[in-house]
């Protein structure tokens, strides 16, 4: 958004004046501190860098007008300000809350893109542009993302696009474009201690609705008592599971082994009422094949296509 404060500014100085003029030039790198307090259910993240601008154009105070479009909210920042070479250099320690919408389809062997995008709110592109700073930008390598590592750090610019003329009669269409400098990140979980963590008492609940073949057929309560027990016991941890992801309408990996869990544990039920059936009619020998197969083929399949949705999602 746009400061209002600026609007009257923006309208005098910014879009028409500078129409037929070169856009300045303005050096810009990032050094980042820190990213941490990611949360997926509030889809946020908090970043903590430092921004550096040099240019030529004494127009521009970027103490003023910086604007980071994609932040919930932006600290007041520690600036200093010097002159290099006749240029006016500004250094500025920022401290943001970010939004983010994640992407969990592989939660927890996801990996996540952090897009921070610094745009002038005064002056737009045909009165500005940036220039990266790539030798000088970097992150602190000593930085821990505390369940994460850094994959990929890179600066860069581009344009933002917003539909409207802020209202300037000037314009002829509805359309403006602000240079912007970009600091993208990929992070990626480590994931297997946490899938361990988040995973073991599904997978805990399903061996224990298997310990219902031990017993003999006719043994209702152990039979079918278990594979209930499970079940509750699976949608429990789902429900636990879905309360730290953000609401989605993507099926995801933690949506498919839950839904396998709970196939599964029907499917004994469904094995143990048809031994059952079988027992009651006299054909106990048949009745115990198909308790001895059932439960090896649930297992298998359980296993086995377990092992293939987790690979395919860490792979």
């Amino acid at each position: 958004m746009k400061h209002a404060v600026l609007l009257l500014t923006f309208l005098s100085l910014s879009i028409a004046p500078l129409r037929g003029e070169s856009p300045d030039t303005v050096r810009t790198g990032a050094y980042v501190i820190s990213v941490h307090d990611i949360s997926f259910h509030d889809k946020e993240y908090t970043i903590r860098f430092w921004l550096w601008f040099t240019y030529s154009n004494p127009k521009f105070d970027f103490t003023r007008q910086l604007d980071i479009p994609n932040a919930k909210s932006i600290d007041p920042p520690e600036v200093i300000r010097d002159t290099v070479d006749g240029k006016f250099y500004v250094i500025m320690k920022m401290k943001c809350v970010m939004k983010e919408s994640w992407n969990v389809g592989d939660f927890p062997f996801d990996s996540q893109q952090l897009h921070v995008q610094i745009e002038n709110t005064l002056f737009d592109k045909n009165a500005l542009v940036f220039l990266p700073d790539t030798a000088g930008s970097r992150y602190e390598q000593e930085m821990a993302i505390d369940g994460w590592s850094m994959k990929k750090f890179a600066v860069g610019t581009g344009r933002n696009g917003y539909e409207t003329a802020f209202g300037d009669t000037r314009i002829n269409e509805q359309h403006t474009e602000f240079a912007t400098f970009n600091i993208d990140m990929e992070i990626q979980r480590d994931a297997l201690g946490l899938f361990m963590k988040i995973f073991l008492g599904m997978y805990i609940a399903f061996l224990i609705a298997m310990v219902s073949f031990v017993p003999r057929p006719s043994e209702l309560e152990p039979r079918f008592g278990l594979p209930v027990g499970g079940l509750f016991a699976a949608v429990g941890n789902k429900y636990i599971i879905d309360s730290l992801l953000p609401e989605s309408s993507q099926f995801t990996l933690v949506d498919s082994l839950h839904a396998l869990t709970f196939f599964g544990i029907f499917s004994m039920l469904v094995v143990s009422a048809v031994a059952l059936k079988l027992h009651e009619r006299g054909r106990e020998n048949l009745s115990l094949t198909v308790s001895r197969y059932g439960a090896i083929g649930i297992g298998a399949l359980y296993f086995l296509i377990n092992l293939g949705l987790v690979v395919a999602s860490a792979y």
